[in-house]
């Protein structure tokens, strides 16, 4: 009996690796930035903490409701296309194999190869066919709200816990230096490690967002020091 061969794409990943990525990347960048900025200010070690503290908390909460409404607002639309295209079923099965077929004959089918695929998949699965085939929703792509506000919530407080770890163990002498550098290496992995799973160049990745990062905190860095300064 010969065995049945599975195979796992990357797409079935899209929609947690998404969220848990940036949630990662939004913790690090965020929380580093506003404690190198609030360390350029002059403010003391324990301030710097308690601020990068807050931060993880409130950025995390605000990760998790964003995805939220964000991924719920898609399902509701999915929801939505999904119940007006059970309706056109019901009262018009015909045309709705018509447009089926045309979708297979514009993708290279013969006529009569397209019409016989599109009864055939009418038949076992009318709704699942024009999901798939007219709206473009699969079970690997479809929106799960909870899912990625979690996976955001968590992956945040992660990558906000790094920066956070690093600034209780370094001297305020070398605070912002030591956030800074070791803040790029960690967006650096997190590029690599996310370009991996899904696929793509690990240098491209990695450098993308240890740019940002950068620039972010360079930013930061300097508001503090301004109104450090003005105060």
């Amino acid at each position: 009996m010969a065995r049945r061969h599975h195979e796992q794409h990357r797409t079935e990943r899209i929609g947690w690796l998404r969220a848990a990525v940036l949630g990662a990347n939004d913790g690090i960048v965020s929380t580093a930035s506003l404690m190198i900025g609030v360390a350029a200010a002059s403010a003391s070690h324990s301030d710097i903490l308690i601020t990068g503290v807050a931060g993880l908390v409130a950025g995390a909460m605000s990760m998790a409701a964003g995805e939220y409404v964000s991924v719920h607002s898609q399902a509701d639309t999915e929801a939505a296309d999904l119940a007006r295209e059970r309706e056109e079923l019901k009262h018009d099965p015909l045309a709705e194999q018509r447009e089926l077929s045309a979708i297979y004959i514009k993708r290279g089918l013969a006529p009569a190869l397209a019409e016989q695929v599109a009864t055939q998949l009418m038949q076992h699965d009318a709704l699942g066919a024009h999901a798939r085939d007219e709206l473009g929703i699969s079970e690997a792509l479809a929106a799960r709200p909870l899912q990625a506000a979690l996976a955001s919530a968590a992956s945040f407080a992660v990558g906000a816990a790094l920066p956070l770890v690093v600034t209780a163990l370094t001297p305020d002498s070398a605070l912002i230096a030591t956030v800074a550098i070791t803040s790029l290496v960690f967006l650096a992995a997190l590029g690599a490690i996310a370009a991996r799973a899904g696929g793509a160049h690990l240098g491209i990745a990695a450098w993308r967002v240890s740019f940002w990062g950068a620039l972010a905190m360079a930013i930061t860095a300097g508001v503090g020091a301004l109104f450090g300064a003005a105060v």
